[in-house]
C-alpha cells in the first residue's frame, strides 16, 4: 500500500517557510549552473555564428588568428585563381582579401582603453556575410579615409558613432555608416577599405583570404589543394570551424570556473537539504510510526521522503532557470584569447541547458533526501509510537 502524493506535499506546505528557505538555497545553485552554461553558449554562438558553412577561411599555417597571419599578395593571387571560388550576380569571385590589425579605443563614460579589430576589407566581403547589414549611414567610398563600425562599438567606444572621428594608423578616419552583424562577432569591428589600412599601418601583406565555395562539398579538395601547393604556407579552415576554434579557449575557461563555483554551492545546497529533511523526519517521528502501524511498508516511507526531496529540488531547479533567463538582457564585454580584442556577447538559454538544470536540480534534491528517507523508513514501529 502505497502513501498518497499528497501527503508529501501537505508537509511541504506545513513547513513551509523551511521549504522556501531550502528551495531558494538550491534555486541559487541551479541559477549559478545555469548562468555558467548560459554565458559558455552566448560566447560560443557569438563566434560560431561568424562563420558561414560555405565560406573559407586562409591563413599562414600555424596561426590561431587572423591577427597573428600572414597572406603574401602573390599567395593571395594563387587561391584567387581556384576554380572551386564561387562567382557572385555580377560576374566577380565572391573572394575578399583582408587585413586584420588591433588598436587601443577609449571606451565611452570612463576613458579606459580596449583592445578593437580593424578589419580592412575588399569589395565582396559585405557579400560573404549576409549576416552584415548596414542599420545607419552608408558605405565607405573606396580609396577614402572612411569607415563603418559594428554596432557595438558604436554604443561603447569614443568616436565611434556616426559621423564621428576615429584616431588610429597616424590618420584621421571618419565613421559613415553602422553596421548590425546579429549575433556575430562582426558587431566588436571596425571596418574600412583594405588598401587604406595596408598604408596606414605599413602592412605589405594580407591577414587572410575569404572566398564562398562553388560546392560545400569541394571543401576538402580544396583544403589539400592549398595545404599541398609548395607555393603556399597557408592553411584553409570552414568559416565556422575557424570562429569555433577561436570561442575553445575561453569557453574552456569558463566551464572550469562555473563547474568549481557549482559544485562549492552545490555542497551547500545539498547539506541544506539534509538538514531539513532530517528535521522533518525528527518532528514527524510519531506520524512515522503510525504510518508504519496503519500497514505502510518501509518502502512507501522511503518513497514518500524523496518524492518531499524531490519536490523541493524541482522547486528550486524551476526558480533558479526563471532567474537565469533574465540574465540573456545583459550584454557583457570581455577579451577574446585568441585575438586579445574585445568581443561583446550575451547569455544565450537553449532547451539543452534547461533540462540539464532541473535535472541537476533533481539530484540534489534525491542527494539531499535519501539519507534522512532511509532513516525515516528503518524506524522502529514501537520506538516511534512511544515518541513524544
Amino acid at each position: 500500500m502505497g502513501i498518497p502524493y499528497y501527503y508529501s506535499f501537505r508537509n511541504l506546505w506545513t513547513r513551509r517557510m523551511t521549504t522556501v528557505l531550502t528551495a531558494a538555497g538550491m534555486a541559487l545553485v541551479v541559477f549559478v549552473f545555469a548562468a555558467t552554461l548560459m554565458l559558455v553558449e552566448g560566447l560560443r554562438q557569438t563566434l560560431v555564428d561568424t562563420g558561414s558553412y560555405d565560406n573559407v577561411v586562409v591563413i599562414r599555417k600555424s596561426s590561431n588568428s587572423e591577427v597573428q597571419s600572414g597572406v603574401e599578395r602573390i599567395q593571395a593571387s594563387i587561391v584567387e585563381s581556384l576554380p572551386a571560388v564561387a562567382i557572385g550576380a555580377d560576374g566577380e569571385r565572391l573572394l575578399a582579401k583582408e587585413l586584420v590589425v588591433l588598436i587601443n579605443l577609449p571606451k565611452r563614460g570612463s576613458n579606459k582603453p580596449a583592445n578593437v579589430v580593424i578589419r580592412g576589407v575588399s569589395a565582396a566581403s559585405l557579400a560573404l556575410r549576409p549576416q552584415v547589414r548596414l542599420v545607419a549611414g552608408r558605405m565607405p567610398r573606396p580609396g577614402s579615409a572612411e569607415v563603418i563600425a559594428g554596432k557595438s562599438i558604436a554604443e561603447r567606444f569614443q568616436g565611434g558613432g556616426i559621423g564621428e572621428t576615429l584616431r588610429f594608423g597616424m590618420r584621421d578616419w571618419t565613421v559613415v555608416g553602422i553596421f548590425a552583424a546579429g549575433n556575430t562577432g562582426f558587431n566588436s569591428e571596425i571596418w574600412g577599405d583594405v588598401d587604406q589600412f595596408m598604408q596606414a599601418f605599413r602592412r605589405p601583406v594580407y591577414s587572410s583570404v575569404i572566398f564562398k565555395l562553388r560546392d560545400p562539398g569541394e571543401f576538402d579538395t580544396v583544403k589539400t589543394l592549398i595545404e599541398t601547393d609548395p607555393r603556399l604556407t597557408l592553411e584553409a579552415k570552414r568559416e565556422v570551424k575557424y570562429y569555433a576554434d577561436q570561442s575553445e579557449g575561453m569557453s574552456k575557461f569558463l566551464r572550469i570556473l562555473g563547474m568549481v563555483l557549482t559544485v562549492i554551492f552545490s555542497l551547500g545546497a545539498v547539506i541544506g537539504a539534509m538538514i531539513t529533511m532530517y528535521a522533518a523526519v525528527a518532528n514527524r517521528v510519531v506520524e512515522i510510526g503510525t504510518l508504519r502501524a496503519l500497514g505502510f511498508g518501509k518502502g512507501s516511507i522511503l518513497t514518500a521522503f524523496i518524492l518531499e526531496a524531490l519536490f523541493l529540488g524541482m522547486v528550486g531547479g524551476l526558480a533558479g532557470v526563471c532567474g537565469a533567463s533574465f540574465m540573456q538582457l545583459i550584454t557583457i564585454s570581455t577579451m577574446n584569447w585568441s585575438t586579445f580584442a574585445e568581443l561583446a556577447f550575451g547569455f544565450s538559454l537553449t532547451f539543452g541547458i534547461v533540462w540539464k538544470s532541473l535535472v541537476f536540480s533533481l539530484v540534489m534534491g534525491f542527494v539531499g533526501g535519501l539519507l534522512p528517507a532511509v532513516r525515516a523508513a528503518r524506524m522502529n514501529i514501537v520506538d516511534a509510537l512511544r515518541a513524544t
